[in-house]
């Protein structure tokens, strides 16, 4: 038999990116950001916004690991977050109940917090449009949680199939969120220039009537293609 846990486990102080960092991923397409990680770190594609109106967000990640049916972590993490932060509660994508509702995320956004992300499901959605803080999660349910624990915050959690830790940027879109890692995040701000030229240069030639993509066009002209009737 396993030792009962403490109701709350927490890590209140942790590494956090510059706010120059921070700034490098604002207003930046979580595509782009992906394409700098060499095609992934993107929250497995369930996990969406509420109100595609309140979508867009760049911040510093709080992380949150809620038991189920619980909210104690969720509102913990709330508690030690600041402005600019995301809460990303993990709930090992809990589906019974939901974990944040719009009270909550009223008192987030009273604190400068600029984003919440779930695996879980939440509730009162009339009213997280209303407060107008972006929130993406799993699904919906008016299922009601408790508040008793057991839960950890400022520990590492894994969330829609992405490893996210305190620290770590975070970016959401219309298209999904991204996890940017603390270690590698001057890296990918070196290789987002590279990405943006890219993608404008690729831009540029679909307006001006582009009619294949250039790794297409050098596929087909390879000699490596067998053609059937």
């Amino acid at each position: 038999m396993i030792e009962e846990p403490p109701v709350l486990t927490l890590r209140r102080h942790f590494q956090r990116p510059t706010r120059a960092q921070v700034a490098a991923f604002k207003g930046v397409q979580t595509g782009f950001v992906v394409d700098a990680m060499q095609g992934r770190g993107a929250l497995d594609g369930r996990i969406k916004a509420v109100s595609d109106e309140q979508a867009e967000f760049c911040g510093v990640a709080v992380t949150a690991f809620a038991g189920p049916a619980d909210i104690m972590a969720a509102f913990a993490a709330i508690e030690i977050a600041g402005p600019g932060d995301i809460v990303v509660v993990a709930t090992d994508a809990y589906e019974a109940t939901a974990v944040a509702g719009d009270n909550m995320l009223g008192i987030a956004q009273n604190r400068g917090v600029e984003g919440f992300v779930t695996d879980g499901f939440v509730r009162d959605v009339t009213g997280i449009r209303r407060v107008g803080l972006p929130c993406f999660c799993a699904g919906v349910t008016p299922n009601s949680p408790a508040c008793n624990g057991p839960g950890t915050v400022g520990q590492n959690i894994v969330l829609g199939g992405v490893s996210v830790n305190s620290g770590d940027i975070i970016v959401g879109d219309l298209d999904g969120v991204v996890v940017v890692p603390f270690a590698n995040i001057d890296a990918i701000i070196a290789r987002l220039d590279v990405v943006r030229a890219a993608e404008a240069e690729l831009d540029a030639k679909v307006r001006g009537g582009l009619k294949i993509a250039p790794f297409m066009e050098e596929i087909f002209n390879s000699g490596k293609i067998r053609e059937i009737d």
